[in-house]
Formats: structure tokens, C-alpha cells, sequence
């Protein structure tokens, strides 16, 4: 992959700005840094007394639960359809 593949686009996360480079549109990229923002203003506004690392910890941790769940489901339906199917 070549730089021109990549789009630099800079995101505001929880007050911090940071340059993301990558193949992504910088629409997606942006939509990515607001849920992300969104959610560590979420379990901030229940754990204020978090400090940053413990913040951004907790939120990989409920994005990447929130993925494993999805993919299992995922998985249950493509079981089914192909069960139909057959």
C-alpha cells in the first residue's frame, strides 16, 4: 500500500486531537473518533474519577465486548440461513 492510498484525517477525542492515517474515508474515520468520544464521555460521567488511562482501558473493553457480541450473533444468523438454505 502506497502513501496515496491513505487519507490523513484529524479527530477530536475526548479533548485530545490526534492524526489518523489509513484507507478509510475520513467520514468513517470521523464516525469512528465520535462513538469512541461518546463513549468515554459515558462511563467517564459514571466513573469521573477515572484518570485518562483507566478511561480509554475501559472503553476498548466495552467496544471490543460490544464486538465479540456482535460477531457471535453474526455468527448464530449466518448458522441459520445456511441451515435454511440446505
Amino acid at each position: 500500500m502506497t502513501e496515496i492510498d491513505k487519507t490523513r484525517t484529524t479527530v477530536d477525542i475526548y479533548g485530545q486531537q490526534y492524526a489518523i492515517i489509513g484507507t478509510e474515508s475520513s467520514s468513517h474515520v470521523r464516525l469512528v473518533a465520535s462513538l469512541v468520544d461518546d463513549k468515554m464521555r459515558e462511563i467517564s460521567s459514571k466513573n469521573p474519577s477515572l484518570d485518562i488511562t483507566k478511561l480509554a482501558v475501559l472503553t476498548a473493553v466495552n467496544a471490543v465486548n460490544d464486538y465479540i457480541k456482535l460477531k457471535q450473533h453474526y455468527e448464530r444468523l449466518e448458522s441459520e440461513l445456511k441451515r435454511v438454505k440446505d
